[in-house]
């Protein structure tokens, strides 16, 4: 019922405005209980990290386009995944410690980093793209057959780009 009115919810949404935008919170209310019901994929492959520097911002291209951007605004990391896409992304160095350990350095710029983290995962069905507030506080799109995902023992939603997903996730 839950998954229904979500669904409901968004096409309605996207049909009544220009730009649908999903909060955190909106995401959590509406995806809470198909998360935890949903199946865990594990991170397979190594990826590429190097210390952020305060003030870059760091813009994320999937396949499909630009999915996001992020400011750094604290100490972290870089991460590039080891996709096609090669993919960038920020990760505050919490975060970043918690889902990956250190393997080797690369060279002077490079590491390379082992995933420990396992996520939760919804694909979307949904036809119209659409944004939400990713957990940097900026937008992200959603596309038809990306997943919205949630790290086991967490409360942040983000999207994964279907091609990148399959490529890193099993």
């Amino acid at each position: 019922m839950k998954k229904f009115i979500f669904l409901f919810l968004l096409i309605n949404l996207c049909v009544f405005s220009k730009e649908m935008i999903l909060s955190q919170d909106d995401l959590k209310l509406q995806l809470s209980s198909s998360l935890e019901k949903s199946t865990i994929f594990k991170k397979f492959k190594p990826v590429f990290a190097r210390k952020a520097k305060i003030g870059e911002v760091i813009y994320t291209y999937t396949s499909d386009g630009l999915e996001t951007k992020n400011p750094v605004t604290e100490e972290g990391f870089v991460v590039k995944n080891n996709t096609k896409a090669k993919e960038i992304y920020f990760l505050k160095k919490t975060n970043f410690l918690k889902k990956y350990s250190f393997s080797k350095k690369l060279d002077s710029t490079w590491s390379v980093y082992l995933p420990l983290n396992k996520i939760k995962a919804i694909k979307v069905k949904n036809k119209t793209p659409f944004y939400i507030i990713a957990p940097w506080g900026e937008k992200m799109i959603v596309k038809e057959n990306d997943f919205l995902v949630s790290p086991i023992n967490s409360d942040e939603i983000y999207r994964i780009a279907n091609k990148e997903f399959f490529e890193t996730y099993k």
